[in-house]
């Protein structure tokens, strides 16, 4: 039986439909420039040994002649009373294997973590049992995550093997955003997939679907109705289980009146949101015309929403904003451009967020240079891959890859997904997403692909493996390699062999939905 059937109707299902849904004076394909280049995707396959943690971690150190059996269970030992709902992956047994978790940055400075910033970890097993010492609580249930991954990998069988794991992320923030056009995610696949962040250690989920009128015009400045706003309540409480910070984000710009009638308007709404339990804002300029465009309101705006909401509450994230000049295709690069403009007169705790050299691009040196360089600060890079919306007719299930592996927190403060509204279908895409925020010097496209499609589908994964090597490219645009592993020939190549060979994938091809479902 495949894992998750929801993945399973997300691949046979694709939505149709206009590509933007956008206003009508506003043409985003007219501002689209992606390059028709089909790069091929860097890696290659390596050999786990039958121990497969996501994301790669920095440093892990295996005794694999040495184990230590934990079917009979662990003791908790949790001082902090923080970490009793998140060991359900083993059995409880006040006679069993010690497990200490503790955190805190003295105690991290004892323990001799490598890197002292938020989410790092030291995880130890040894005679003596299991212990973790977290930088703070988000590390500590990571650490959490990197040892369920390990006994639940296929050579543990309950077992896990003394190790030595010192831990940390490379890049601050590592998310996902809904922010694509069309039907927005179901409160089911929402509360999936945080989930599925927490396990693989992302770390912000921005809610900004386009769609969402309550998020974006007409109706930003009204309540969510009572069934809506207690689903954005549950959504907090599951990013909180899962230590994921909720991004509430407001997309006011297309009718935004730039008056104090219609800023008390945005800070009622943020008050509402507040009270829903959110303490993490954005503002999106993204994909408007008109006065809304304005970056010295637009700044103007923020700073004073920094000032008289965000430290005032004294609990609340610094904002994170998307200029309209998101993308270097059309941003005005002179002193008095928007971006200019934003990084002299906008407060520094701000982040922005960027696009890059297109739409939908590469993450490059080059373009974080052009962007850090205007907005005095590092970009927080807003990935458009797997996004669809403009391919409605393609479900992404390729290689996550495009991403140069120098990138540093001096140049971005992360990488933030935009996935495709098949939320299941992006699992696969978000996993190469976790892998590289955490570590980006390791990363490996290939393997990464690889090991997805075994932890999405692993009594399947072949099957899905067939589905997905062909359902790469999204044929404009974004270009994506795809069924590289299949050869083709002109008939005046033709060969027994070569022509069996490509049967052969066909008929693995027509198999593969009859096979997932079963």
């Amino acid at each position: 039986m495949i894992k998750n059937n929801l993945l399973l109707t997300a691949l046979f299902t694709a939505a149709c439909g206009s590509a933007f849904a956008q206003t009508e004076s506003f043409d985003l394909n007219s501002q689209r420039g992606e390059k028709q280049d089909v790069n091929m995707v860097p890696g290659k396959l390596l050999d786990h040994h039958g121990i497969v943690v996501n994301p790669t971690p920095h440093n892990l150190n295996m005794d694999m002649q040495t184990w230590t059996d934990l079917n009979a269970g662990v003791k908790l030992i949790d001082k902090a009373g923080k970490f009793t709902n998140d060991v359900n992956f083993l059995k409880q047994n006040a006679k069993g294997t010690p497990l200490n978790i503790t955190f805190g940055e003295k105690l991290a400075k004892k323990a001799g973590l490598k890197k002292m910033v938020s989410g790092a970890y030291l995880l130890t097993v040894d005679k003596k049992g299991i212990n973790i010492v977290g930088y703070d609580e988000r590390g500590a249930f990571y650490a959490l995550q990197t040892l369920r991954q390990i006994v639940e990998s296929p050579a543990a069988q309950g077992k896990v093997p003394y190790l030595t794991c010192n831990d940390y992320p490379d890049l601050p923030l590592r998310g996902v955003v809904e922010g694509f056009y069309g039907e927005p995610w179901s409160h089911q696949v929402r509360l999936s997939l945080i989930d599925y962040y927490g396990r693989n250690k992302l770390n912000e989920y921005v809610y900004g679907p386009k769609d969402d009128p309550y998020h974006s015009c007409p109706n930003w400045r009204l309540p969510y109705p009572p069934e809506q706003a207690k689903n954005i309540h549950e959504l907090v409480e599951a990013c909180r289980r899962n230590r994921v910070d909720f991004v509430w984000a407001i997309h006011p710009g297309q009718d935004i009146k730039w008056n104090e009638e219609d800023y008390n308007n945005l800070v009622n709404k943020f008050n509402l949101m507040y009270d829903l339990g959110v303490r993490s804002f954005a503002i999106h300029f993204d994909d408007i015309d008109g006065e809304g465009t304005n970056p010295s309101k637009q700044v103007a705006l923020v700073n004073r929403l920094t000032k008289e909401f965000v430290k005032a509450k004294g609990d609340v994230a610094p904002l994170v904003v998307c200029p309209t000049d998101y993308s270097q295709l059309w941003a005005k690069p002179g002193p008095d451009g928007p971006l200019a403009i934003y990084g002299n007169e906008l407060d520094p705790e701000v982040q922005v967020f960027w696009t890059g050299a297109v739409v939908c691009s590469d993450l490059t040196k080059e373009t974080l240079d052009f962007v850090d360089s205007r907005i005095k600060r590092p970009a927080y890079y807003w990935w458009n891959f797997p996004v669809t919306d403009y391919a409605r007719h393609i479900i992404m299930q390729g290689p996550t890859y495009g991403l140069e592996t120098d990138i540093t927190e001096k140049m971005t403060s992360g990488v933030l997904s935009n996935p495709m509204e098949h939320g299941e279908a992006s699992k696969l895409a978000l996993y190469g997403v976790a892998d590289y925020n955490w570590n980006v010097a390791d990363y490996n496209a290939i393997d990464n692909w690889e090991r997805g499609l075994v932890d999405l589908t692993p009594e399947a994964h072949e099957a899905y493996r067939t589905f997905a090597i062909h359902s790469c490219d999204t044929e404009t645009g974004y270009r994506r390699a795809e069924s590289w592993e299949t050869n083709t020939f002109r008939l005046a190549d033709f060969s027994q062999k070569a022509y069996n060979d490509l049967y052969g994938e066909f008929d693995r091809v027509e198999k593969t939905k009859s096979t997932m479902e079963r």
